[in-house]
């Protein structure tokens, strides 16, 4: 592997990291956001407005927010590797495939967290898992936009 090659190596592994950064942040408002927008439907649990006022106090309290941001970090972290390493070593840069990327990893760190029952699960418990999917969905698309649209360890031809 020559040095340009090298160096065009990092640089992608710069951007998948700059790129997963970024979308976890992201995602983790677009939670916020979608409890927020729920709560206000009528019927909505009780406990929707906690989780829409909730990232009031990990503003307030910082050390609360990086606990959160960490622990997301933690555990979508392995999935999203994979993910984007498929991405990079198959040159993937289709948005819509990276936003199911994001939303499987969500959804996967979801179950990390929250392990599904044996028993039958509740509605709310569905509601969730489908929240916490499209904050995925919202950030795979922002990780596209970052790293995903030039997606490849190869690099074009035209850039030897």
């Amino acid at each position: 592997m020559g040095m340009a090659t090298a160096k065009y190596v990092m640089k992608r592994v710069l951007m998948m990291l700059a790129g997963y950064l970024v979308a976890v942040l992201v995602g983790l408002v677009a939670v916020a956001a979608i409890y927020a927008a729920l709560s206000s439907l009528p019927n909505a649990p009780a406990y929707f407005d906690i989780m829409g006022v909730s990232p009031i106090a990990v503003l307030v309290v910082p050390p609360l927010g990086m606990f959160v941001y960490f622990l997301t970090i933690v555990v979508t972290g392995l999935q999203t590797l994979i993910f984007a390493l498929i991405a990079e070593f198959f040159s993937l840069r289709n948005a819509l495939m990276h936003m199911v990327f994001g939303a499987a990893a969500a959804a996967g760190g979801f179950f990390l967290i929250w392990p599904v029952p044996s028993e039958d699960m509740d509605p709310e418990r569905w509601a969730d898992i489908g929240i916490i999917a499209a904050a995925g969905l919202v950030a795979g698309l922002i990780y596209w936009l970052i790293a995903g649209r030039e997606a490849g360890f190869r690099r074009p031809f035209s850039q030897f």
